[in-house]
């Protein structure tokens, strides 16, 4: 009789056995196959009472490395893994499938015994003898094997992410430089231009009438904001897709905001003689929303609406009282539109459509959008207008009167 019968399989500490027949039962944790496991093991006991052979016993939950090592499909299961051929038997069965196989177990085994006296015959008295290796060590192995290969897997993954972080940063940093140029430019045009119009002992502006004074003004106030939503925008998708978006709702009357996004922008879908038509109920209720956040979306969705729709385009707004509970707004143009098959993932990190690789911006902005609306408990689409451009849609829960 060995001494070990029921011992865990270790990938630290593997066992060196020599016995002549080993078998691994497999486990797991369902109580529904607990009475089962022990009717297997009670028998095994009574077939070690008249026959030596070495069983361990592992639970899959424990050690999975060894179940993907066998490729079971089941449990509980029993693998005679030596002598070869391995053999495995499952299923709610086993004890009935072992009685008719013990016997062919015994006889493999008796073959393999006299092979290995034969040979240790045959050996000669001045030659050292080696231990056979064990069967249940070379299993061990082969665990820690896969166990590393699926190591390095990860560790590859995360260099892979990693490297594309370093790229994005590095793509980012470039395109940031580009893109902060023209706001600063045109920031400080305005205030070159105010500075050296003003006379300090009149506290007037010298050759400039009140109304370009006050368009330089607004001009740089713009510039300004443009330059910290650029800013804040990095600094909020740099932080991740888990790190939680703090929100401050409160109520919020939609069409307001937009329209006062909508005088900011002005500037720029004048200069491309663009037209805007919003139809904006004036009953759309309040919506219950961080008026912040929500600006964010509407600048971003208007921004890219003025961008890629050309000269002379249109560009649509739209408010609904979709359902007692939600307000949904929607915000088309008469660009070249999202394909299809992009339309899904417009709203990664990042993703940029291969027509827009020259175009300025860094593909996070419809990122960042998708997080606020989501943070607000609403949802955020995009479909084909009728005239091919985009349609991009968002819905708030309703101000609760």
């Amino acid at each position: 009789m060995l001494k070990h019968d029921y011992m865990q399989v270790s990938q630290d500490q593997p066992i060196y056995s020599e016995a002549p027949l080993q078998l691994l039962l497999f486990i797991d944790g369902r109580p529904k196959s607990r009475q089962q496991v022990q009717r297997i093991r009670a028998y095994l006991k009574e077939l070690q009472a008249e026959y030596s052979f070495e069983l361990e016993t592992i639970d899959v939950g424990q050690q999975p490395y060894l179940a993907e090592h066998f490729k079971l499909i089941a449990t509980p299961a029993l693998i005679k893994i030596h002598p070869e051929p391995r053999q495995v038997l499952a299923g709610s069965n086993i004890i009935a499938q072992l009685k008719n196989w013990w016997p062919r177990w015994q006889a493999a085994v008796d073959t393999f015994l006299k092979v290995q006296e034969d040979l240790q015959e045959r050996i000669d008295d001045n030659a050292r003898a080696t231990s056979p290796k064990s069967t249940i060590r070379s299993v061990a192995v082969s665990v820690e094997l896969i166990r590393l290969s699926d190591e390095i897997f990860r560790l590859k993954q995360e260099k892979d992410n990693l490297q594309e972080q370093l790229q994005f940063k590095d793509r980012v940093i470039a395109m940031l430089a580009h893109d902060l140029r023209n706001p600063l430019t045109a920031a400080a045009i305005a205030i070159e231009t105010l500075q050296s119009n003003y006379n300090l002992e009149t506290g007037q502006f010298q050759r400039l009438k009140p109304s370009m004074t006050a368009h330089l003004l607004k001009q740089a106030r713009n510039q300004t904001k443009i330059i910290d939503r650029m800013i804040a925008d990095l600094l909020q998708v740099g932080r991740g897709k888990d790190t939680e978006l703090p929100i401050l709702p409160q109520k919020v009357q939609l069409g307001k905001v937009c329209l006062d996004v909508l005088e900011e922008l002005c500037d720029r879908y004048t200069a491309k003689s663009q037209e805007v038509e919003t139809d904006i109920p004036n009953d759309l209720p309040y919506v219950y929303a961080d008026p912040e956040r929500i600006r964010q979306v509407l600048v971003n969705l208007l921004d890219n609406a003025i961008k890629y729709t050309p000269e002379g385009g249109k560009i649509s707004i739209a408010g609904l009282h979709r359902t007692t509970q939600k307000v949904q707004f929607s915000i088309g143009d008469t660009g070249p539109g999202i394909p299809v098959e992009n339309r899904d993932r417009i709203f990664e990190n990042h993703f940029r459509l291969q027509r827009d690789e020259g175009t300025e911006g860094y593909g996070i902005g419809l990122c960042l959008c998708q997080r606020i609306i989501l943070a607000h408990y609403g949802q955020i689409w995009v479909d084909s207008a009728p005239n091919n451009g985009a349609w991009f849609h968002f819905t708030l829960p309703v101000y609760p009167s």
